[in-house]
């Protein structure tokens, strides 16, 4: 089992573990270019690639969107209730709370560890988790939203273009396939590099408040996955990525947001840190409980 573990956890942190050692040695890394590839290439891509390859019915694959999707509704009045206890401004803190890192590290453990079918539930929560981040999430932190920045989202056209092309059953050439699968191969370690690169640049102020909110982003998750897939009856592989998924550290584009809009960025800095170095810790347990 131990082994098992190490082979999931090892190429997380080795991958993340040298974007943190390139940022360290003061190599230039340009986080904007990045991102932009991969949320407007690599994981549009790689959703594409998965979809349209995808053996059998899309059934599971938007059950479990479906899911994803009140995974995430249900995080928000869980942390409108901690940010009143403590006082903090729901429109700092809130998309901190509500949106777990279920790409740059939700995707790799949940490939490495259930393997391909584990990556295909995965972009589920994640595709559900991107559209509402870049739209709901904008709209917390800016004040404002717009039907632009849905229409803007490249993941909504790679899961409609991909469905699509599934339900009337058109056959993609294999140029198509094989460019697009190079294309979303880059996400994952792109992802994971950035994660790394992102930590070294982050610092823990107000280290007692990040660690509180840490903690909460952890349990919440861990909470509602396990409660979730009670409700719905999920076993195995769809059981593991939900609560693995639901548990993950708070995502580091929480931090950009916030350093968008002015919303304590050097807080919920420290928690997408916190909440990062915990989830580390605790990971192996979670993982001995999956897949025990």
């Amino acid at each position: 089992m131990f082994q098992i573990l190490f082979n999931i956890i090892a190429p997380v942190v080795i991958c993340a573990g040298l974007g943190y050692y390139w940022s360290k040695s003061n190599r230039s890394f340009h986080m904007e270019t990045i991102t932009g590839l991969v949320s407007n290439i690599g994981a549009p891509m790689l959703i594409f690639t998965t979809l349209v390859q995808l053996e059998g019915d899309l059934t599971e694959f938007l059950e479990f969107g479906f899911i994803a999707l009140i995974a995430l509704i249900t995080f928000v009045p869980i942390g409108f209730v901690v940010l009143k206890v403590l006082k903090l401004d729901y429109r700092d803190y809130l998309p901190a709370l509500m949106f777990p890192n279920t790409g740059n590290m939700g995707l790799p453990l949940c490939y490495f560890a259930f393997q391909q079918e584990g990556l295909i539930l995965a972009l589920a929560f994640f595709t559900i988790h991107a559209v509402l981040q870049f739209t709901f999430g904008v709209w917390i932190a800016s004040g404002s939203g717009s039907i632009t920045q849905f229409l803007k989202t490249p993941l909504v056209y790679a899961v409609s273009i991909s469905l699509a092309l599934r339900w009337f059953e058109v056959p993609m050439p294999l140029w198509v396939i094989d460019t697009s699968k190079l294309l979303g191969g880059m996400t994952i370690p792109l992802m994971l590099m950035a994660l790394g690169v992102s930590l070294a640049s982050l610092s823990a102020q107000h280290l007692k408040e990040a660690t509180i909110l840490s903690v909460t982003r952890l349990l919440m998750g861990f909470l509602v996955g396990l409660g979730l897939s009670e409700l719905f009856g999920l076993e195995g592989t769809a059981r593991g990525v939900l609560i693995l998924e639901c548990t993950m550290p708070v995502a580091v584009f929480n931090y950009l947001l916030s350093l968008r809009y002015g919303r304590a960025a050097g807080q919920v800095a420290g928690t997408v840190l916190v909440s990062t170095l915990l989830s580390f810790l605790t990971l192996p347990l979670l993982l001995l409980f999956l897949l025990g």
